[in-house]
């Protein structure tokens, strides 16, 4: 079987999704049950100078999309970021999977070597496909998901590795 750009894209962004919305109904069901107000974990982060949760969420999402949006040399979807509540990340969080989904995989044909071009603050970041997506996109959509795993797991919510990692 030969691992092509779309499998490798596909399936990262889809486990990451599913995961990152099995352990926010965790966060929740945690919340409920400690009567903890579930904003206080959309607050939470585990530094002073990270990113909190909510915004974790956000960023993993855009990392679930955007590398498809990219490969596939389509309009990457916007969010506005405004999601206040875990049901709201839930949406966004199957917005992207619809959207992961709608891409045929003939689009990402040839994609190792599309030209790949980022903003990110001042900074312009080039890079071909491949590399994009091995060396940038999925570090960053699995450290946006890390970190959403352990602002939750250090706010007492009972999620372990195999919520982290999901069914095989």
């Amino acid at each position: 079987m030969q691992i092509t750009m779309f499998a490798l894209a596909r399936t990262t962004a889809t486990r990451a999704m599913r995961n990152l919305d099995a352990i926010l109904d965790k966060a929740l069901a945690s919340a409920e049950a400690r009567k903890i107000d579930p904003a206080v974990l959309l607050g939470s982060r585990l530094a002073p100078d990270m990113f909190p949760l909510i915004r974790q969420v956000q960023i993993a999402c855009d990392f679930g999309k955007g590398p498809m949006a990219r490969l596939a040399g389509i309009e990457n979807p916007k969010h506005e970021d405004t999601e206040t509540s875990i049901p709201e990340l839930k949406a966004r969080i199957a917005k992207v999977q619809a959207f992961i989904d709608s891409i045929p995989e003939s689009a990402l044909a040839g994609s190792e070597d599309r030209d790949i071009t980022i903003q990110a603050g001042s900074q312009t970041l080039e890079f071909k496909g491949f590399a994009y997506l091995v060396g940038f996109a999925i570090p960053n959509l699995n450290f946006h998901l890390s970190m959403a795993y352990a602002i939750l797991r250090h706010n007492g919510v009972e999620i372990g590795k195999r919520d982290y990692i999901g069914p095989a």
